[in-house]
């Protein structure tokens, strides 16, 4: 009787010139170019070994090329927090760090952890995620330099003045262009209505969302608090029992539902009342905050799944 084939597993590291491949548990290590030729050629050599899993880390943006293309050949990649890798690692004694090394790490990552595949965003997805992270830019640029007109003087500040005069400008067409990329998909206008109608819930939250957490309305409300980092995690020891605490999950969705909670808990009312019920229990105001926030995420999920736009009756029962 013929043996029956091991389980593959795939690491890639990626840089801005190659990919670095290592295969486990054969060993089969290569590198090819990150470019259109050595992703077609990458994906021959894969589709021949039918990998279990593939492992690539988040690295701004020079993993989208060969992510994507392996999507579309239904390779089902999985792209991974480099933290999360890295402490990985370091458990199981792999302190040394070359591409080749990483790769090798991540089809050990791969094989040990299993990571979920997340959905590949379509080109338009994308393109909405590149406008919203360039507007993010643009404002940490102008705030830099508001903060250092004051103490400006001179030509300097008169300098530092027409920079910001200019990012004003870039901004405001930013917007326009992060308006029309909504409008311009019949699916995205009608989930941005859907979320827009929660008070507290503006333009720029709500773009976020459709950009960065696809997955709205499709999982339920507690695995989406943990991939958001609205999930508090016990720091429990031994007798010791820490304040539970949240940490990870995708930064700027994150961001985006505090901000929507500290204008939902003045001018939404079930949300006003959570905040107040929770500091009246004697709760710490930001530990509120991040319930509403969590609460907000559950009511919008709730709303996408069904397609029904915010009534504050049903609200208070979500």
């Amino acid at each position: 009787m013929t043996p029956a084939a091991p389980a593959l597993f795939v690491g890639i590291d990626v840089a801005k010139d190659f990919l670095d491949i290592h295969v486990r548990p054969t060993g089969l290590a290569f590198r090819v170019a990150n470019d259109e030729d050595g992703i077609a050629d990458l994906l021959g050599r894969l589709q021949g070994l039918r990998p279990v899993a593939i492992v690539l880390e988040a690295t701004g943006g020079y993993e989208v090329p060969v992510v994507a293309a392996l999507a579309a050949a239904g390779l089902t990649p999985a792209v991974v927090n480099p933290r999360q890798v890295r402490r990985f690692a370091e458990g199981v004694g792999r302190l040394a760090k070359t591409d080749p090394l990483d790769a090798a790490v991540l089809a050990h990552f791969a094989d040990a952890v299993r990571p979920e595949p997340r959905p590949v965003p379509d080109a338009e997805a994308r393109a909405l995620s590149d406008l919203l992270a360039r507007r993010r830019q643009l404002v940490q640029m102008r705030v830099s330099e508001q903060h250092r007109l004051p103490t400006a003087s001179g030509i300097i500040r008169k300098n530092i003045q027409s920079h910001i005069d200019y990012l004003d400008r870039q901004i405001d067409k930013l917007e326009a262009d992060l308006a029309s990329a909504v409008k311009a998909s019949p699916a995205w206008r009608e989930r941005d209505e859907l979320l827009q109608s929660v008070p507290g819930v503006g333009p720029q939250v709500s773009r976020t969302l459709l950009a960065e957490l696809p997955e709205l309305g499709s999982v339920p409300g507690r695995q989406l608090a943990a991939l958001c980092g609205l999930a508090p995690f016990n720091r429990d020891s031994g007798r010791r029992s820490a304040p539970r605490s949240i940490r990870g999950g995708r930064c700027h969705v994150r961001a985006a539902l505090y901000q929507a909670a500290l204008v939902a808990m003045r001018f939404n009312a079930p949300l006003k009342g959570v905040y107040q019920g929770l500091l009246a229990r004697g709760k710490a105001k930001k530990v509120a905050l991040i319930a509403v926030a969590r609460r907000l995420l559950v009511i919008l999920n709730a709303l996408v799944r069904t397609g029904t736009p915010w009534k504050e009756k049903l609200a208070i029962g979500t």
